[in-house]
């Protein structure tokens, strides 16, 4: 297996994507039996092991029973705020793992860690669900539509590694059209291979596209296919991008914790990670429902040793479908993961996941936030409802609002609203961001 410049980055960072890619296949290659022994060998496996190396899921799951899938508890995001220090596996530290922050997309964020070997084993799965589409991270054009931090060292080490990974970067902070303007001229003169990033900023693209009559395909041949994630697509949505890309436009399900979940299929079928996550879906007493029933998305990673998610509850609802089996379970619906769009007093539109690269002011290691929602009162105001131990400080507020103010635009009233609950939607999830104005567009 020869290596090129993404896996030649990830090699050289530490993330042993060549190991990683031969497990997969060597997985991939098992026959059902096997792979059937395989899945109750994993799980086994990686309970045994943090019930042994890691003093706070010994103390989480205190009487569980490998062998007793069902005496596993289910594991919340809130039972994970809390410092990472102490939800590491003995052996691993800070500065031997991979870290990252959630979105807070479900509004209850935290910070978490993956083993190198485990980070490598999330490549090789995107890579091998990009394939499908004829799609190589070491050679394809990326166009990503995704945020970019704005302080000077974060934005260059964004671009940097855009750089490594054969990417060009627009970012979703501004959909005007002048910023569209400046899309359609850089897809006119570069060979980009795929589109990749947030729902709502390439939705908003794609009716740019339609009021101005460009088919993207036209000016950009190359252009095979646009990957959307992390947020809901819905199905007039997605044949506007169909339509005004001129390309399939595929579907994926992640969770930056954990891994790719779920990945739209050659045959239109939301195809579920079954190689390194095992996923059920539960009823509230935390049953597991037949397929075809609604129910909790409850995800063990099979394979992160440095911190358990085992059993755990990533706050979204969905369904798998009657036709799925082990070896290939099928995502039939998932509800949650929408977002708004921002519309700001310059008439300037910002993705609403803007507000994952702002609210990562307020998520500190020691877990002070519980969780924050988001609502756009008036154009010009905007409320941070929030649950914490304690009210927020006026060094953080200050530290919010002028983060509010360079990503969006100045002159922006923010409230303060420390809760002891917040609301939560009909699925249980918490919308981070919504907007409380009459606009359709």
């Amino acid at each position: 297996m020869s290596l090129n410049i993404f896996d030649f980055s990830l090699q050289l960072n530490g993330f042993p994507i060549l190991k990683a890619k031969q497990l997969l296949q060597q997985i991939q290659k098992k026959s059902d039996i096997e792979f059937k022994a395989y899945i109750k060998q994993q799980k086994e496996r990686i309970i045994t092991y943090h019930l042994a190396n890691n003093p706070f899921y010994k103390s989480f799951a205190n009487g569980a029973d490998a062998l007793n899938w069902s005496s596993i508890p289910i594991m919340t995001k809130r039972d994970l705020q809390q410092p990472l220090h102490k939800r590491l596996s003995d052996n691993f530290t800070e500065k031997t793992v991979y870290i990252n922050k959630t979105s807070g997309s479900s509004g209850d964020p935290f910070i978490f860690a993956k083993d190198k070997f485990c980070h490598a084993m999330t490549w090789a799965e995107i890579q091998d669900r990009f394939s499908w589409y004829h799609l190589d991270f070491n050679r394809s054009k990326q166009a990503r539509f995704y945020g970019i931090p704005l302080d000077k060292k974060s934005h260059y080490k964004e671009r940097i590694k855009d750089y490594f990974s054969n990417r060009y970067r627009f970012s979703i902070f501004d959909l005007s059209d002048s910023a569209f303007e400046r899309c359609v001229q850089k897809f006119s003169v570069s060979k980009f291979d795929y589109v990749n990033g947030y729902t709502s900023a390439i939705v908003q693209f794609a009716k740019f596209l339609q009021k101005k009559n460009i088919i993207l395909k036209q000016i950009c041949p190359t252009l095979k296919v646009c990957i959307v994630t992390a947020e809901m697509l819905f199905d007039d949505d997605k044949t506007l991008l169909e339509t005004q890309f001129g390309v399939p436009v595929i579907n994926e399900y992640g969770a930056s914790e954990l891994d790719l979940i779920a990945f739209q299929n050659t045959n239109n079928q939301w195809q579920l990670n079954s190689e390194t996550l095992f996923i059920e879906v539960l009823d509230n007493n935390n049953n597991p429902l037949p397929h075809g029933k609604e129910g909790h998305i409850v995800i063990t990673s099979l394979y992160n040793k440095a911190h358990p998610f085992i059993r755990y509850d990533i706050g979204d609802i969905g369904v798998i479908s009657k036709e799925s089996t082990l070896r290939k379970p099928i995502l039939e619906k998932l509800v949650g993961r929408t977002s708004d769009i921002v519309v700001l007093p310059s008439g300037k539109k910002a993705a609403g996941l803007t507000f994952y690269y702002i609210t990562k002011s307020i998520i500190e290691n020691d877990g002070n936030v519980k969780e924050f929602v988001i609502e756009q009162l008036k154009k010009d105001t905007f409320k941070i409802n929030y649950v914490s131990d304690e009210q927020l400080s006026e060094e953080n507020t200050k530290a919010i609002s002028s983060a509010m103010e360079r990503y969006l635009e100045k002159g922006l009233v923010i409230v303060f609203d420390r809760q002891h609950q917040l609301r939560r939607l009909k699925s249980g999830k918490l919308k981070q961001f919504s907007s409380l104005l009459n606009q359709n567009s």
